[in-house]
């Protein structure tokens, strides 16, 4: 069945069985993250709401099981602005597969701000701490013999028009917030193709996508101005439910496989920005991180889970 800009999460599961999986959504409490979790605990999976905010985290359960009595609904704290959070929460995972890694947090900020290891924010949350969360989760992802790792992006992702990795993550002094977001996105679906080139062999399908255009979600959060204007707009942008659809055909479609580490929008493959599509520039961001993560590992004596890398 074809899917489009106007189909929502729910008319992308319909009819489809999910029981025995495992799904993971980051920043699951409220949103485009929310509305996965719920349609595909709806469906029988064991939704994992990955949350900064245990509170927040506990409502959104709540509400999930309110609309689908006897779901499968688990709830872990897990703060993507620390390193130290991300191996916790990895370390402590219960299930020993995961079908489902769906990475959607993500946010902007109108200031420079840092993640406890030191990092830009933006990137350290979007990108960094959800590699060091793939990094923790990658063998249950390969003991489902068939999994899914999705990054959520957007057409942010076009701006800056390449990745400057003598500015990455963006030093304080250069900081500047649009361009901020737009490296973090570049950077979910550099990811996302370079999993896919180093892991398919272990079955996992890796993609990344747009979910729509000012969505009004959480990422506003740290901005009034931006909280204004997603408001404003809302009449005219797609529903989170909509926003969520994407995220969640990319989760468990069979067709993704055929554009394996490719790049959605609309329920549809996409043509990435040129960028995005070299996989030199994804190499490099690969080795990068990883320099970035032991760096920050390094200063406080903690080095992290079993790496992949």
């Amino acid at each position: 069945m074809a899917f489009d800009g106007r189909s929502t999460a729910d008319d992308v599961l319909a009819g489809v069985d999910l029981s025995g999986r495992v799904a993971v959504v980051t920043g699951a409490n409220a949103g485009i993250g929310f509305e996965a979790a719920r349609a595909l605990a709806g469906r029988g999976a064991e939704a994992h709401l990955a949350c900064r905010d245990r509170v927040k985290g506990e409502r959104a359960r709540d509400r999930i099981l309110e609309r689908h009595p006897g779901a499968r609904v688990q709830l872990g704290q897990l703060d993507l602005a620390s390193l130290a959070s991300v191996r916790d929460y990895a370390r402590g995972f219960g299930p020993p597969r995961v079908d489902i890694l769906l990475c959607n947090a993500g946010l902007i900020t109108w200031g420079y701000k840092e993640t406890r290891d030191g990092f830009e924010r933006v990137v350290g949350v979007s990108h960094i701490g959800h590699v060091e969360l793939f990094s923790g989760l990658r063998e249950r992802l390969a003991r489902a013999g068939r999994s899914r790792l999705v990054m959520v992006s957007s057409q942010s992702h076009r701006s800056p028009r390449t990745l400057d990795f003598s500015r990455f993550p963006f030093p304080r002094q250069k900081y500047r917030s649009l361009l901020a977001y737009g490296q973090a996105k570049l950077c979910n679906a550099l990811f996302a193709a370079e999993v896919q080139r180093r892991y398919s062999d272990l079955g996992i399908t890796a993609a990344s996508l747009h979910p729509g255009s000012m969505i009004p979600t959480e990422i506003s959060r740290g901005s009034r101005l931006t909280r204004i204007v997603f408001a404003l707009v809302t009449p005219f942008t797609k529903s989170v439910a909509q926003g969520a659809a994407t995220s969640v055909y990319c989760a468990t479609a069979p067709e993704v496989e055929e554009n394996a580490g490719g790049y959605f929008a609309d329920c549809a493959p996409k043509k990435p920005s040129r960028e995005a599509q070299d996989p030199a520039v994804a190499r490099r961001l690969w080795d990068v991180t990883r320099e970035l993560i032991d760096a920050a590992s390094m200063r406080v004596g903690d080095r992290g889970p079993s790496s992949p890398w």
